[in-house]
């Protein structure tokens, strides 16, 4: 079943009488020296579409850049990280994280302990899955563009471009998880529905964008939303933010912390939508 842009669920609900377990906790394992940006992207975005706590997991250096940045995250170390996860609504991992020995070990290690938590994987985490063997938990999101989804599937990307609709499904059924392979027309598919999303443009062609979107589908699913339905929503309103960012912005000027700033905006575009 395609869907062009069918949007026919609602955000999740925000209760007057809750709380800030109410709406999840996102563990964010990301980030590395030379990288620091992306741990923040990722995690922010998460708190600013709503989830309740974001944490996040990284080397010293990153957590000490990150900290100079917002006091809205809550820091951990890698050696807490086998603690965090057992009290994880969800685990998104790999922005930024690397491809070093240390990520490698960190990547194994967090997969292997997951459980039944939801996972979102982004980024180094994909380029670390496509290479080693792990254990793949049983609630996964993964958002490659097409040089990763080529990696993913062990062909070339041009094999990808020419059909991306047929590249994504095949990721989902390889990896029995969930796709948002990214491209100016997003697909997303769990190996039989497939959403195309037409929301976006050339805005978002910047770094750091898809640790935002990374970001985005953690907070959906700290929130209750089921995996289709979250990275379904998240890719929709990542574009939507993209858009609203360039009306002010140009298309030529927007970054990604401009995305995270308008994510309040595509929101209320939506509850709009739904009234």
């Amino acid at each position: 079943m395609r869907e062009f842009d069918k949007l026919d669920f609602e955000l999740p609900k925000r209760e007057q009488n809750s709380h800030k377990g109410t709406y999840g906790k996102v563990l964010n394992i990301a980030g590395s020296r030379y990288m620091p940006g992306a741990a923040y992207l990722s995690s922010v975005s998460a708190l600013k579409i709503g989830c309740g706590y974001c944490f996040l997991c990284s080397e010293e250096s990153v957590l000490s850049a990150v900290a100079n940045q917002t006091q809205n995250v809550v820091f951990v170390p890698f050696k807490d990280m086998k603690k965090q996860l057992k009290t994880a609504d969800v685990v998104s991992i790999g922005c930024g994280l690397s491809t070093s020995f240390r990520a490698k070990q960190i990547f194994k290690t967090a997969l292997k302990n997951i459980g039944d938590t939801p996972v979102v994987i982004d980024a180094d985490g994909l380029n670390i899955l496509a290479k080693e063997k792990v254990k793949l938990p049983k609630k996964l999101v993964l958002t490659p563009h097409p040089t990763e989804a080529a990696r993913l599937l062990n062909v070339t990307t041009e094999d990808i471009l020419q059909d991306l609709e047929l590249s994504a499904k095949e990721i989902a059924k390889k990896y029995n998880c969930v796709v948002a392979l990214k491209t100016h027309n997003t697909v997303v598919t769990d190996g039989e529905k497939v959403y195309i999303n037409n929301s976006g443009n050339s805005a978002l062609a910047k770094a750091g964008s898809g640790d935002v979107l990374t970001g985005m589908i953690a907070g959906l699913l700290a929130q209750g939303m089921d995996l289709f339905q979250a990275t379904k929503l998240g890719v929709y309103l990542h574009g939507l933010s993209g858009e609203l960012a360039s009306k002010r912005l140009t298309e030529y000027g927007v970054m990604a912390s401009d995305l995270i700033s308008l994510i309040p905006n595509a929101l209320y575009c939506r509850l709009r939508q739904s009234i």
